[in-house]
């Protein structure tokens, strides 16, 4: 296929605009505003996170849908549920 990997130079984090762009996201969105208690409560946090960004957060690139898409949900009694401690919501039709 011709395919081959080009390794970006070192400190020029401006050749990687995608993993920059997902770093900055889970630093704004995440980190920055929780108090991390040792690597696995960091490992749990950026879990929660992951799942949060991929099944709930709306992207304008996807049409203001999620990477897991969902049904729309027309009846039903709207609800909240707290993410990440109550750092993130997410509301749904029960």
């Amino acid at each position: 296929m011709g395919i081959r990997d080009k390794p970006i130079a070192p400190a020029s984090p401006w050749q990687n605009g995608f993993a920059e762009r997902l770093i900055g996201s889970i630093r704004r969105e995440c980190v920055d505003h929780i108090i991390v208690l040792g690597e696995a409560h960091l490992r749990r946090i950026l879990r929660s996170y992951a799942d949060y960004y991929n099944g709930v957060r709306t992207h304008r690139s996807l049409d203001k849908d999620a990477p897991v898409s969902r049904p729309v949900q027309r009846t039903g009694v709207i609800r909240s549920r707290a993410i990440l401690g109550g750092l993130h919501h997410h509301y749904g039709r029960v």
